[in-house]
C-alpha cells in the first residue's frame, strides 16, 4: 500500500512576492525559498482575493471567496463559516494535524479542524486569552515583554529585537513546530502548519540579519514614475499612513522588513533539516505562501489593503521529492489563495468538500478572470484580473485604473480610458460588475458604476499610534478595544 504523503505547510504575514529572491528581488536574501522554488513549482500569478488578515487566512482555510465565507473587512470576531476547513479535511483523512504561530481565528482557542494548536498572536489579550508565546516568555522570566521593544504592530518605525535572539517569536515558532514533528504519531500520515507573524510590523529584526544588510544598497522607492499620481481623496487616504515618514525612516524599515523576510527564510532551513533527520523530507510535501503582501512606500503607500502587485501578488510555491515531476517549473496559471485548499488536498487523494470556490492549480482547471475586493466605505476596493491585465476600481470618487502587469509589472502607467484598451477594459469591467454584492450594488446606476462622491478630505486623528501595544504585565484587564488590532 503507497505511503500517503506528509505535508508541511509554511505561511508567512504580510510577505510580497516581489520581496523573494525567486520573485525576481535581488536585494533581499532568500537562499532556501529560492531553492524550494527550483526544486518544485511555483505559481507567479497568485492573488490575495481580499488582502488583509483575517479575510485572506479565511479564504486559505476554507477555500472559499470572501463572498462565501462572509469577510471582507477584517471581522476579527466573526467566527469560521460552516464549511469543512483544510485541517478538517485533513483530519477526516486521517491525518494527524498540528498547527504552531498566527491563526487568527474567532475565537482566539478555536482550533478550526486541527487536532491541536500552539499560538501567537501577538499579544491580543482583548480575546480573554494569553497565548502560549506569552506564556512561554513568562516561564523564562520574561513576563509581559514581548512588546517593550516599543514598536507598533502597524508602524514602520524599527528597532532590533530587545530580548535574547532565542526569544524571538520567529525562532520560538520554527522550535515549537520541530518539537511537533519529533511528537508525531508514527501511523498516521501528518499535516503541520506553521504560520509566522512576521515580516509583518512590529519591524523588530534580530541585530545579526539587519547586519546583513547595508544601507547603501536598500532599493528605495522611485517617486514621480506613477502617471496616475492625482490627488483624489482615495489617493489621500490610501497614502497618509505613509506621509509621516521621511526618506531615512523608509530606508530602515525596508532594511528592517528584509531581514525579518531572511529570518523566515534561514528558520525554514531548520524545519527542513528536522524532517530530513526524522527521515520523512522525501515523504513531505513543502508548500510555502503569504496571505498578502506589504506596499511598503511603492506608489507612498504602506501596508495590505490595496490591489497594487505588492500588496496583492503573493507568494505560492509547492516542493519536495513527492512532486519530483514538477520541478523547475513556473505556472503562469491565474491563481489565488483559495486554490491552496483543492490543490493540496487533490495531491494527498482526498475528496475536496462541496463549499471550496478555488481550483486545483495541477489540474487542467483553469480560470479566465479573478474577482477580488476589501473593505467597505470611503476605502473601498474592487478588482478583476484576467491575468494579464488589471482593473482596479475605487467607488470613492468613482475611480477606474487598468494597468499591463505584464509590461508595466511595477504598475507606472494606468491605461484606463486608452481606446486601444477599451475591448480589455470593456469585459474587466463587465465582469466586476456581475461579481458585486451586498451594499456594492448601491454604487450602480442603469447597470453602470456611479461609486459615490469622495467629499473632502481630513486626516483623522490616530491616539492610538496604529494600535500601539503596551508593557503586558500583569495581562490587561477589561481591555474593550475590540475589532481595531
Amino acid at each position: 500500500m503507497e505511503k500517503r504523503k506528509d505535508v508541511l505547510m509554511i505561511c508567512a504575514d504580510e510577505w510580497g512576492r516581489c520581496f523573494t529572491g525567486f520573485g525576481g528581488n535581488s536585494i533581499v536574501m532568500t537562499p532556501t525559498l529560492d531553492q524550494l522554488a527550483r526544486d518544485g513549482i511555483q505559481f507567479d500569478n497568485c492573488f490575495s482575493s481580499c488582502p488583509i488578515c483575517i479575510p485572506a487566512r479565511r479564504s486559505i482555510m476554507t477555500g472559499m471567496f470572501p463572498s462565501h465565507h462572509g469577510d471582507r473587512v477584517y471581522s476579527d470576531m466573526m467566527p469560521m463559516p460552516d464549511a469543512v476547513t483544510l485541517a478538517q479535511a485533513f483530519s477526516n483523512a486521517g491525518y494527524q494535524t498540528m498547527a504552531v504561530g498566527k491563526l487568527h481565528v474567532y475565537p482566539q482557542r478555536n482550533r478550526i479542524g486541527f487536532d491541536d494548536a500552539i499560538i501567537t498572536e501577538e499579544g491580543r489579550y482583548e480575546f480573554g486569552n494569553v497565548d502560549d508565546y506569552q506564556t512561554w516568555l513568562g516561564e523564562n522570566g520574561f513576563a509581559g515583554q514581548e512588546f517593550m521593544h516599543s514598536m507598533g504592530n502597524n508602524s514602520y518605525y524599527t528597532r532590533p529585537w530587545h530580548l535574547p535572539e532565542y526569544t524571538h517569536p520567529t525562532m520560538w515558532v520554527t522550535k515549537e513546530m520541530c518539537r511537533q514533528i519529533k511528537r508525531r504519531d508514527p501511523d498516521r500520515p501528518h499535516f503541520w502548519y506553521v504560520s509566522y507573524q512576521f515580516p509583518h510590523p512590529p519591524l523588530v529584526p534580530l541585530q545579526s540579519y539587519l547586519d546583513m544588510y547595508e544601507d547603501d544598497e536598500i532599493d528605495m522607492p522611485e517617486k514621480g514614475l506613477d502617471d496616475w499620481n492625482d490627488d483624489s481623496v482615495i489617493m489621500h487616504l490610501l497614502r497618509e499612513q505613509a506621509d509621516e515618514y521621511n526618506e531615512k525612516d523608509i530606508r530602515r524599515a525596508k532594511k528592517a522588513y528584509y531581514a525579518q523576510c531572511t529570518l523566515i527564510d534561514h528558520q525554514i532551513r531548520i524545519l527542513i533539516g528536522t524532517l530530513r533527520e526524522c527521515n520523512l523530507l522525501d515523504n513531505t510535501i513543502i508548500c510555502f505562501l503569504s496571505d498578502h503582501g506589504d506596499s511598503l512606500f511603492n506608489h507612498s503607500i504602506v501596508g495590505k489593503r490595496t490591489f497594487y502587485q505588492e500588496s496583492c501578488n503573493v507568494p505560492f510555491l509547492i516542493s519536495g521529492a513527492v512532486i519530483e515531476e514538477y520541478r523547475g517549473q513556473v505556472s503562469h496559471k491565474l491563481a489565488c489563495l483559495e486554490d491552496i485548499m483543492p490543490t493540496l488536498l487533490s495531491i494527498c487523494g482526498i475528496d475536496i468538500p462541496k463549499t471550496v470556490d478555488g481550483l486545483d492549480l495541477l489540474s487542467s482547471q483553469q480560470r479566465e478572470r479573478l474577482y477580488c475586493e476589501v473593505g467597505e466605505g470611503r476605502k473601498a476596493t474592487r478588482m478583476t484580473t484576467d491575468g494579464r491585465y488589471k482593473l482596479i476600481y475605487y467607488p470613492c470618487g468613482n475611480i477606474f485604473q487598468l494597468f499591463d502587469i505584464v509590461s508595466d509589472p511595477f504598475e507606472h502607467h494606468n491605461l484606463y480610458g486608452k481606446m486601444e484598451y477599451s475591448s480589455v477594459q470593456t469585459e474587466l469591467m463587465d465582469y466586476l460588475i456581475s461579481e458585486l454584492h451586498g451594499t456594492d450594488d448601491e454604487w450602480l446606476e442603469n447597470g453602470k458604476l456611479k461609486g459615490f462622491d469622495s467629499g473632502e478630505y481630513r486626516k483623522a486623528p490616530d491616539y492610538g499610534l496604529y494600535n500601539q501595544r503596551g508593557w503586558h504585565w500583569p495581562a490587561p484587564q477589561g481591555y474593550s478595544n475590540l475589532g481595531k488590532t
